[in-house]
């Protein structure tokens, strides 16, 4: 799935990454804790969390997140935001709770990280 088809599918705001929409996305993990992420098969999935802090871009960095997204409507502070531009990471912030909006990207077509349906 594209990021653009992404972004539509959680009614999101995209926050970094306007040159990366025709980006590939193909799993999908939810966590606020980003040590669940960094232990998971996470290499160019999307990554939803609550959490809007610089560890969700170091966790993105390390373990090769495709993109972001933040539910329920967060935006990250200034300093977030500019280091996932330097690292090339999107992000995107969706007005929907974690849990309904990986069910919306689930019946859209991502697997989860273990790639199951």
């Amino acid at each position: 799935m594209k990021l653009s088809e992404i972004v539509d599918v959680l009614d999101a705001l995209l926050i970094v990454g306007e040159d990366q929409l025709d980006k590939e996305i193909c799993t999908c993990g939810g966590s606020d804790l980003m040590s669940d992420i960094l232990a998971g098969l996470s290499e160019g999935c999307i990554l939803l969390t609550g959490l809007t802090t610089i560890q969700v871009v170091k966790t993105a960095m390390v373990a090769g997140v495709g993109a972001v997204t933040f539910v329920r409507g967060k935006t990250p502070p200034p300093e977030v935001i500019e280091l996932a531009q330097r690292q090339n990471i999107p992000m995107l912030s969706s007005p929907y709770s974690m849990f309904v909006s990986c069910g919306r990207l689930h019946s859209s077509g991502l697997t989860g990280l273990d790639g199951k349906r």
